[in-house]
């Protein structure tokens, strides 16, 4: 019955009252203390700046790791660092975080939207190759949700065509691909930790690389174009400050003892949930066994049917499953080439040709992920006992049983 639902005023499935962030009183006496220490600022990125990047870069396997004031930043140095000129073109997923595209914008280059594929979510590897041309010089595949890219494939397309791979690790943290972690596999590897990450500070950033050329014009850029060995008013390259504070870095210090136990939970608890809802009509989360040992689970993510619901529309039914207490959302509204900076080609950039038009752009998978099917849980709430794990189950078939009925 439809009044049993709690969006009606009925008893609510899940009863737990998930939060992030996670912390302790170690986190609040460390942040105390460099409160105290007075040296808020780390204008040459020693101490605990670089304690961080030097922790975050071993637990990736990575030679070196570079933070920086957010995970898009993160990615505009990497593609600089890279190579990229005005008017190359760089492949991205349409089904992402704006920043993956703008920043290719930010770059004077020009974004090559490639399909996602229906099982992942992620950058069709298959479609990759016809949208190579002569001014291709990279690709930033989207670990989406924390489920890595088939990366073996894609280096292999970038190994053929000398193109740069960048990670977009964003949603990864901890999360691997045959045996490596997301981030260390192709030539550079971007994070964030704005407030909503699995590893988090706030804000800030990261780029890994094995790629010690990489790694010291990285390091330039974000330091105002400074280089190691040189003079403070000695500026080698365009780079500007996007330096992270030492407050930043110790919090993330401490939060990263606790991120591979926290991800393990979160890939256990989403084969459990996967599992439990193997068998419900109109439900289909998304696939694994693509290479990935260990998923973050940064979004779980369902493809919903509507008519197995009584007809409901998909974002009605996230109301409704978020008011039973499940933490949800119903993604992306519509594709990246859909958003007003690329339909107005409001680029504000140079070098970008008047051949880049988006208005006829059509990626079907990533708009019936938007339009019709794809349901988000967070990443906090995969966090929970099996006992939420299966309250989340729940509350999905209760909301099926009263539409139905």
């Amino acid at each position: 019955m439809l009044s049993n639902l709690a969006i009606n005023g009925g008893p609510k499935e899940v009863t737990t009252p998930f939060s992030w962030p996670i912390f302790d009183a170690q986190e609040i006496k460390a942040v105390a203390e460099v409160v105290a220490s007075g040296q808020w600022g780390n204008p040459d990125c020693t101490g605990l700046v670089a304690k961080f990047e030097e922790e975050f870069a071993a637990y990736c396997g990575s030679k070196y790791a570079v933070s920086c004031v957010n995970g898009s930043v993160s990615l505009r140095l990497a593609l600089i660092a890279c190579g990229v000129k005005p008017g190359d073109e760089v492949i991205v997923p349409p089904y992402t975080f704006i920043a993956t595209a703008s920043v290719v914008i930010e770059c004077n280059c020009v974004p090559i939207f490639v399909d996602i594929d229906p099982e992942t979510y992620n950058l069709d590897y298959r479609l990759i190759e016809a949208a190579i041309t002569p001014r291709t010089k990279a690709i930033i595949p989207v670990h989406f949700g924390g489920q890595a890219c088939q990366m073996d494939e894609i280096m292999t397309l970038a190994g053929k065509y000398n193109l740069k791979v960048i990670e977009d690790a964003a949603h990864a943290h901890g999360a691997s691909y045959k045996g490596s972690k997301l981030g260390s596999i192709g030539h550079a590897g971007s994070f964030s930790f704005q407030s909503s990450k699995n590893l988090t500070s706030g804000e800030g950033g990261m780029v890994v690389t094995n790629d010690e050329n990489l790694y010291a014009t990285i390091r330039s850029l974000r330091n105002v174009g400074r280089i190691d060995g040189g003079q403070w008013y000695e500026h080698y390259n365009p780079g500007c400050n996007y330096r992270i504070t030492p407050m930043q870095a110790t919090l993330l210090s401490l939060q990263l003892r606790s991120l591979e136990a926290q991800t393990l939970k979160r890939n256990e608890n989403g084969l459990l949930l996967s599992q439990l809802l193997a068998d419900v009509d109109g439900i289909s989360p998304l696939t694994r066994g693509h290479g990935e040992n260990l998923h973050s689970y940064h979004i779980f993510i369902f493809k919903y049917d509507p008519e197995f619901f009584g007809g409901t529309p998909k974002n009605r039914f996230v109301e409704m499953l978020g008011a039973e207490g499940v933490p949800c959302f119903k993604g992306y509204p519509e594709p990246l080439y859909k958003q007003p900076l690329f339909q107005n080609k409001n680029f504000m950039c140079y070098a970008i040709p008047e051949t880049a038009d988006y208005s006829q752009t059509y990626c079907p998978e990533a708009e019936k992920a938007c339009y019709q099917d794809a349901v988000w849980i967070l990443q906090h709430g995969m966090l929970g006992e099996a006992e939420d794990i299966g309250a989340f189950a729940r509350a999905i078939v209760k909301i099926q049983k009263a539409l139905t009925a």
